[in-house]
């Protein structure tokens, strides 16, 4: 059934949700895959090593997420008006960005890597291995940044199939070569961050072959370039900039979760870096839901169809909860199995399983944001979602925080999930009025 037709199906959502939960549920699970291969060997340091690393990594890749979302959006609605010309435009506009914002990041990796240990506050030995993981990992920077172009052109054009091979590929490769690195060559943290780089390269040119089969060839840029296509406008560049302030706050706010965890000593930061990880898993697995709303909105803004946009959220959304809610009853029943199968260190697998409430409520929770982080994406409202993220950062988590220090851990874990509650009840409030304009 074409986007043409007036009923949006179950079965819509899941072809392209399935794939996408497919391809999304891989991430995390390489991040379990690294903390479960470090959190095996005989120091909880290597462990929160893995943890410091990856908060960096987060500000330097997730936070240009806004590559991938702005293309997915763009590219869905240019779709649902079937313009083809503007889908590839929006391809070559991204990718020169994505090019653009990787070379500033390697001139200037050095201050990059001072500034952050620098706000991170972990013991010194492991900031001494979190450095090792970060000189290795930086280089995988272009090809990061140009798989998310990938992903959000392949997403918009409702490729979910290609998206998910190209993840697919790079954790797979990713997974193995961290097992082969650490256990067969006896490498630590140097052997996680040289398995990330490899797979990624690898996922670049697995997207360079996607996109050919898709049409999209040096040529078709070229030719693009003779008819004197702008590169970059306002409203393009506003776009991205909203969803760039959006994701800094999200990724200040969870690496400010796992500093202050460091500040309580090694072994709370490792209990919150496996608990981070259930954390981690289900958000993947609900952005699936979140990329079909991106996905079924934009193509229906694109045909100015309000009937398709309301049904395309409404459908999600019933799918959102109620995945959120196994996830929810899957960590009460077997929270504690799942924490040993992360870390066989006695006192961190005790610790987390004290932080475990917190896990069981944070699904059914913070589903509703995700679901409308895909909403706003596919119709491509950046305001409203840098609005309400700035708002649940700085009048609700931080505060949260400062006067929930006393409760310790157990503080910090109600003001996160305070901060996932404000930014679900303030993007409710933007529902009516996007819903009237289209």
């Amino acid at each position: 059934m074409t986007l043409s037709q007036n009923k949006i199906t179950h079965r819509q959502v899941w072809q392209i949700a399935g794939p996408m939960i497919i391809a999304n549920i891989s991430i995390p699970l390489l991040g379990m895959v690294d903390t479960a291969v470090m959190g095996h060997l005989d120091s909880a340091q290597y462990l929160g090593a893995v943890a410091v690393g990856s908060i960096i990594f987060s500000f330097l890749f997730w936070g240009f997420g806004f590559l991938r979302m702005a293309t997915t959006g763009l590219v869905a609605q240019a779709f649902g008006r079937n313009d083809t010309t503007l889908s590839h435009t929006i391809l070559l506009q991204s990718l020169v960005l994505a090019i653009i914002i990787a070379s500033a990041i390697l001139i200037l990796k050095q201050p990059l890597s001072q500034l952050a240990f620098l706000l991170i506050d972990s013991s010194e030995i492991v900031s001494q291995q979190a450095r090792i993981y970060f000189d290795i990992r930086i280089w995988s920077t272009p090809a990061i940044l140009i798989n998310y172009v990938f992903l959000g052109w392949l997403i918009g054009k409702q490729a979910s199939k290609a998206a998910l091979v190209l993840v697919l590929v790079v954790t797979i490769s990713n997974m193995i070569m961290d097992l082969v690195f650490v256990n067969v060559f006896g490498m630590t943290i140097d052997g996680v961050a040289l398995a990330s780089l490899i797979a990624e390269y690898l996922g670049l040119i697995t997207g360079l072959y996607l996109l050919k089969r898709h049409g999209v060839t040096i040529k078709l840029f070229k030719r693009l370039s003779s008819k004197q296509v702008s590169l970059f406008n306002w409203h393009w560049l506003q776009l991205h900039a909203n969803i760039f302030i959006r994701t800094l706050c999200l990724m200040f706010s969870f690496a400010f979760f796992t500093t202050q965890g460091a500040k309580q000593g090694d072994i709370i930061l490792a209990a919150n870096a496996v608990l981070l990880n259930f954390i981690t898993l289900m958000a993947f697995v609900l952005d699936g839901f979140a990329n079909a709303t991106e996905v079924l909105s934009g193509k229906a803004v694109g045909a100015k169809n309000r009937s398709q946009l309301k049904q395309s959220l409404l459908l999600t959304g019933l799918w959102s909860f109620v995945v959120a809610s196994l996830f929810s009853l899957s960590y009460l029943f077997f929270g504690q199995q799942l924490i040993s199968l992360m870390t066989s260190i006695t006192d961190v697998q005790t610790t987390a399983n004290n932080y475990l409430p917190w896990l069981m409520l944070m699904p059914v929770v913070a589903v509703w944001t995700y679901l409308f982080d895909g909403l706003f994406i596919g119709t491509t409202r950046s305001i409203e979602m840098r609005n309400t993220m700035l708002l649940s950062t700085l009048c609700c988590f931080l505060p949260a925080w400062y006067f929930l220090q006393p409760l310790g851990n157990h503080g910090l874990w109600l003001a996160l999930l305070l901060f996932l509650a404000a930014r679900g009840v303030s993007q409710c409030f933007y529902l009516p009025r996007i819903l009237r304009m289209y």
